[in-house]
């Protein structure tokens, strides 16, 4: 069982929604635009998963409609990477109007992919690092859409954890070096790790193949829990990363609440819903001629903290009330 305590204000937006027809953009009924999505993970099993029908459905608050004048097309690397540049090409050779790219490592693959079609990147790396645009009030280029603080991120996360876990001094933390972003993660953990009385013992991952190897040196080195940074690599191998978590019993922090619905203890991330309406907001502008180049790229304003309540129980470990009450999402 899942506890949304955003339901509510979705309710009441969606009211507001309906009682205002003219927030549904309109668009003109002789032209079918045609929007792909580059993804890094496994396609889910159904079409109405939340991550397959999130920015359709966000899209359709602006007046898009599949079948009538929007046409979608999902491309899912399975966790395989190394595809993406392929899957970035057939979206372009499908004639896409603009492309929205999940992640790092996806609007990467688009960017180099073609500098003329518009990108919308959605969340989880720093742009400006990755040198996708020249900066985040006038990217340049054709780049755009939301951001979001890893940095930032990952250290109120492992304020988190600690606060979760006062007895917390020895954390596993796996990351991506090959993506740009992982570095200043790193760099911010180390500093907050000292100050909460923390040793973290870093472990890079080049493939997927790393991963049991990295838990199995935190298991000799006495870690107590585990952190991964934000990068894509760990979304898209979900299964094996939570597989390794359960049989290693280790609590876990993860950036993305879906993680932790699958079976890590907790997140703390940018407001996933948030941001794909931000990012629907980005594709519906250049659908009406915007340049990507002029629209400032958005950082999250609004954040969440996902708790498996059910996984606690099986390690053992009591969530404070603190955390409880500041839970925006509770998993059974």
């Amino acid at each position: 069982m899942i506890i949304d305590r955003r339901t509510s204000i979705r309710a009441l937006f969606g009211g507001l929604a309906a009682a205002l027809p003219c927030l549904a953009r309109s668009q003109p009924a002789d032209r079918v635009v045609r929007v792909g999505i580059l993804r890094p993970t496994a396609a889910p099993s159904s079409p109405t998963d939340q991550m397959a029908a999130g920015i359709p459905m966000a899209l359709r608050e602006l007046g898009y409609v599949e079948g009538r004048n929007l046409i979608v097309e999902q491309r899912w690397a399975g966790g395989d990477l190394e595809r993406l540049p392929a899957l970035a090409r057939e979206l372009l050779q499908a004639r896409v109007d603009v492309i929205v790219a999940v992640g790092a490592q996806a609007t990467r693959a688009v960017s180099q992919a073609s500098a003329t079609v518009p990108v919308v990147m959605y969340g989880n790396l720093d742009p400006v690092a990755l040198g996708l645009v020249s900066s985040l009030a006038r990217p340049g280029g054709n780049v755009t859409g939301t951001t979001t603080l890893a940095p930032q991120m990952m250290v109120k996360g492992l304020e988190l954890l600690k606060e979760t876990m006062p007895s917390l001094v020895r954390v596993l933390v796996l990351t991506y070096p090959a993506d740009p972003i992982s570095r200043g993660q790193i760099v911010a953990l180390q500093s907050a790790a000292k100050s909460l009385g923390i040793e973290l013992f870093v472990q890079d991952i080049a493939s997927p193949a790393d991963f049991a190897t990295a838990f199995e040196t935190g298991r000799k080195a006495g870690v107590q829990a585990v952190v991964t940074t934000v990068e894509s690599i760990f979304s898209a191998n979900r299964d094996l990363l939570i597989g390794l978590v359960r049989s290693h019993k280790l609590p876990s922090l993860f950036a993305h609440n879906y993680l932790v619905r699958a079976g890590g203890l907790m997140s703390y991330d940018a407001d996933r819903d948030v941001l794909t309406g931000r990012t629907a907001n980005f594709v519906d502008k250049l659908l009406k001629g915007a340049k990507p180049g002029d629209l400032p790229i958005e950082q999250p304003a609004v954040f969440t903290i996902s708790v498996n309540t059910g996984t606690a129980r099986a390690l053992g470990i009591t969530i404070p009330p603190a955390i409880l009450a500041r839970a925006t999402e509770l998993i059974e």
